[in-house]
């Protein structure tokens, strides 16, 4: 399998400071926050903030996990190869498999708000039109498809200048919350612990919505083949991304809960986030934080689809989906067919939804069930890293705790709110979630049985791969610059 590393996607493209920008846009914190505060606080109330605080510290075990794996197997696949290299070949494509679901989910479920959004900066009556918004999301859907099939470097360059926007409107809000006075609430340090929580099921439930919060800085790691000296890039840029959306969402909760009433909540589902902006700066501050809510949910498009296409050209290369899947354009070096067929099935499924029900109600039961999705393939890849390093595990406290102990309580914990939330969503949502995963079953054993080469892995083992991985064993792969391996932060 390794003799395709480095083919065809353009290396070295993406730096350091590219890839804290990739991870942070791909968790969306402006999306986040508006889209599912809601939903949070609806599920947990007053505990929004600690279901976020509590659900961090797996997600940091789940980002040390890839950050680990991304320095023994660089492959734009990600979990995909890891899981599959290390736990199963099954195991693995369905890790793939549960990313591709979500993020193609994702997508449909973005789309609209990226145009009510849009809209709403105009005109705050249009952004209730159905109709008019599909259009308007489908069209800034096709912008960044175009964008994304137009290299990597131009994708990082169109991130950096929605993301720069996006987290100065926020920064800027963050301070005036703090200096305001006209509260609904006055600040509880109970929010930050357990006593708000309804039972164990309400907090795996939180637990679940903070996860959707959360995902996507992973899109680093489907990036690794692009990025210079990436095997440590890329870990840590998820590391950083992690701790950024992290403070953001913690100060914006707790905004949310001590500024605006839970009627307010309650009556503004969509994007609560337009209520706080005008409650702390009247006549400029909804606008303000609807354009930086916009620009979050167009950037997080593009992570979004990055994640899914390079995915699927992993899938493709190895022969475990369509092969077409693996070509590279010749002069931009992306994965088009990928990025191509992912467009079309996102904008079919987009426009079918959308004639289906109400905008609340669509993306209620998609965040739902990619929460399940995500849970599935974060859970696996924090269980793929304890194996990779089994033999290191004990040759330093660093590599036990951050290698194996923390990764592993990741593991169990998106394991845990995956069984956990099966009672508490309703059909719908179950349905998109384990129906979409079962669907793989079938291009999974079709290719199995085809006797693609991913079905016969070289195992993932550290110590081999400190020595090894290093010489490129395929006329022709550039190899990469790098200043040895490092096993310890």
């Amino acid at each position: 399998m390794s003799n395709n590393r480095g083919r065809g996607l353009q290396a070295n493209v993406l730096g350091t400071f590219d890839t804290v920008v990739m991870a942070v846009a791909g968790s969306a914190p402006a999306y986040s926050l508006a889209a599912t505060t809601a939903v949070l606080v609806g599920a947990v109330g007053l505990a929004s903030p600690a279901a976020l605080l509590y659900c961090a510290i797996p997600m940091l075990g789940i980002a040390l996990a890839f950050s680990y794996l991304s320095r023994i197997d660089v492959n734009a696949g990600a979990s995909y190869s890891w899981v599959g290299r290390t736990l199963h070949p099954f195991l693995g494509f369905i890790s793939g498999w549960a990313l591709v679901i979500s993020a193609t989910i994702f997508m449909v479920a973005g789309s609209l708000p990226a145009g009510s959004m849009t809209l709403a900066l105009f005109d705050e009556k249009l952004a209730d039109n159905t109709a008019l918004s599909t259009v308007v999301g489908a069209a800034w859907f096709l912008v960044m498809l175009g964008v994304v099939l137009g290299g990597a470097r131009l994708t990082v360059r169109a991130q950096l200048l929605m993301s720069g926007v996006e987290l100065g409107i926020l920064a800027l809000f963050a301070v005036l919350a703090v200096f305001h006075t006209d509260n609904a609430r006055a600040f509880d340090w109970s929010w930050l612990g357990f006593s708000h929580f309804d039972g164990m099921s309400g907090f795996a439930s939180g637990a679940l919505l903070a996860a959707f919060y959360y995902w996507g800085w992973d899109v680093t790691s489907n990036l690794s083949e692009e990025t210079r000296n990436s095997r440590r890039t890329t870990g840590l840029a998820g590391l950083i991304g992690v701790g950024i959306v992290f403070l953001l969402f913690e100060v914006f909760t707790i905004a949310v809960n001590v500024i605006l009433t839970s009627k307010q909540i309650e009556e503004n589902d969509a994007n609560v986030l337009a209520v706080l902006g005008e409650e702390i700066w009247p006549g400029w501050g909804g606008k303000l934080l609807v354009v930086s809510v916009m620009l979050s949910t167009i950037a997080t498009l593009e992570t979004t689809l990055i994640q899914v296409t390079r995915s699927l050209f992993a899938m493709g290369r190895d022969r475990t989906m369509p092969t077409a899947l693996g070509r590279v354009h010749r002069t931009w070096n992306t994965p088009w067919v990928a990025i191509v067929v992912v467009g079309a099935v996102a904008l079919a499924m987009f426009i079918a939804s959308n004639a289906l029900g109400s905008v609340g109600e669509i993306l209620a039961d998609a965040i739902s069930a990619i929460g399940l999705q995500i849970a599935v393939y974060y859970g696996l890849a924090g269980l793929a890293v304890v194996v990779a390093y089994r033999k290191m595990l004990l040759k330093s406290p660093a590599n036990f705790l951050l290698g194996g102990l923390w990764p592993l309580f990741g593991a169990v914990f998106m394991f845990w709110i995956f069984v956990e939330s099966l009672g508490e969503l309703n059909g719908a949502a179950i349905a998109i979630g384990i129906g979409g995963l079962a669907v793989g079953l079938v291009p999974m054993l079709w290719y199995w049985r085809q006797g693609s080469d991913y079905y016969r892995p070289a195992k993932l083992d550290a110590t081999r791969t400190v020595e090894a991985e290093y010489v490129p064993d395929g006329a022709g792969v550039p190899s990469r610059p790098h200043e040895g391996l490092p096993t310890d932060f």
